[in-house]
């Protein structure tokens, strides 16, 4: 497209064209009808043989407008017809998309539902082994901290003990009297 640079004070013409052909078919009919309606008031007939052809001619042109609004009727209501069954595809197909994402969803929410339980059980079961643990190891370390109590008050008693006497055994001492 060629640009051109107009000053503001040069007048220029706007050319719109307008590509309607319902425009040009009505013309055409109408400069038909005319063209038939002036051969007619110009041919060599009685003026009663031309009303007659006048009449039958506008029967016949009635009877093909007639037609022409059927045909056009039919025309728009298989249109429309083709239209509604169009949407409606489209709708039922949108439905359908909309149902399988829901049942999606629905079957995710259920995997994650159960993974959470699952998770949950697992959590609890490591936490009772935990305390499994911690209770046998307190226990352990209670009776190893028993054990060396003894050891060690067994170890006190034989070092505080005179010579050659036997642990644990009773030494019997003179009473005073």
């Amino acid at each position: 497209m060629a640009r051109y640079d107009y000053e503001d004070y040069e007048p220029y013409i706007i050319i719109e064209r307008r590509d309607s052909s319902s425009s040009s078919v009505g013309s055409l009919l109408l400069g038909a009808a005319l063209g038939a309606g002036l051969a007619l008031l110009f041919a060599p007939q009685s003026g009663e043989d031309t009303r007659r052809d006048i009449e039958d001619q506008a029967k016949r042109a009635r009877a093909r407008a007639g037609q022409l609004a059927d045909d056009l009727s039919a025309s728009v209501s298989d249109t429309l017809d083709h239209a509604r069954s169009q949407v409606e595809e489209s709708i039922d197909a949108a439905r359908g998309a909309v149902d399988m994402r829901r049942q999606q969803v629905t079957r995710a929410v259920e995997a994650g539902r159960a993974a959470a339980h699952q998770a949950r059980s697992e959590l609890e079961r490591r936490i009772a082994e935990g305390k499994a643990a911690y209770e046998a190891g307190v226990t352990a370390a209670r009776d190893q901290a028993a054990s060396s109590r003894e050891a060690d008050d067994i170890a006190e008693a034989v070092s505080s003990a005179p010579m050659g006497a036997v642990p644990g055994a009773t030494v019997n001492t003179p009473a005073a009297g």
